[in-house]
């Protein structure tokens, strides 16, 4: 396996090309299944272990969803969120953007924490938003059916300060790009042919709820993904 990571000087935003919403979560609802306010019935369900479990907060107008805190103990309180249908979020080659808004404290960082992920690096595709290491750098990552060669887009600047911020990671043609706030922090190039099929569940928070999960420590808000027609 190869890991392609690259990164670019900041730059004001481009228009988000995609437009159609595939599935979007504001988490002003019920906390045992989390229903798709994009209308395209992705709900998801809580799935937890040793203790694990999400908390609304408040939020603007509404409310956010708070994780586990940061744990250094052997066995550690996990969860994570999962689609029960997933099969049209798979964007195959098509343009592809989703994201969140995030609240995540410098003192809850880790060596890697998923925001959002659908399918393994290992096994089969995947697309995924994440924030890694102790610096809290978010980063966008794409790996296709064909090849195991992980792309990575990484931002230059931090998202782990205790304050919100949006982030985006979004494919356009061969092009991969990382948004903090609206704003360009990191790019790289992809494979025109570059394919993310997997029929896996999209998972929010962790990529699942075993030890090695990846745990997200904070607060996350307006989760979504879009897809092109």
């Amino acid at each position: 396996m190869s890991v392609t990571v690259a990164g670019s000087p900041a730059r004001a935003a481009d228009p988000v090309p995609v437009t159609e919403m595939t599935a979007h979560y504001g988490f002003n609802g019920r906390s045992s299944s989390i229903l798709d306010e994009s209308g395209n019935g992705h709900t998801l369900r809580v799935i937890a272990v040793q203790g694990g479990r999400v908390r609304p907060v408040a939020h603007g107008p509404g409310s956010a969803i708070a994780f586990p805190a940061k744990c250094t103990r052997p066995v550690c309180p996990h969860v994570v969120l999962q689609s029960v249908d997933s099969t049209d979020l798979d964007p195959g080659t098509r343009d592809l953007a989703f994201g969140a808004d995030v609240l995540l404290a410098p003192g809850q960082t880790s060596q890697g924490q998923n925001v959002l992920q659908k399918g393994y690096s290992t096994t089969g595709s995947q697309y995924k938003l994440q924030i890694d290491g102790a610096a809290g750098h978010p980063s966008c990552v794409l790996v296709g059916t064909r090849r195991s060669t992980i792309r990575v887009a990484r931002s230059s600047v931090t998202a782990a300060d205790g304050r919100w911020h949006r982030l985006r990671c979004q494919r356009t043609g061969t092009v991969l790009e990382v948004y903090v706030d609206d704003v360009a922090r990191g790019r790289t190039t992809v494979p025109a042919g570059l394919s993310v099929s997997n029929g896996l569940p999209l998972s929010i928070g962790a990529k699942g709820a075993y030890r090695d999960n990846d745990q997200f420590n904070g607060i996350l808000d307006n989760v979504w993904v879009r897809i092109s027609r």
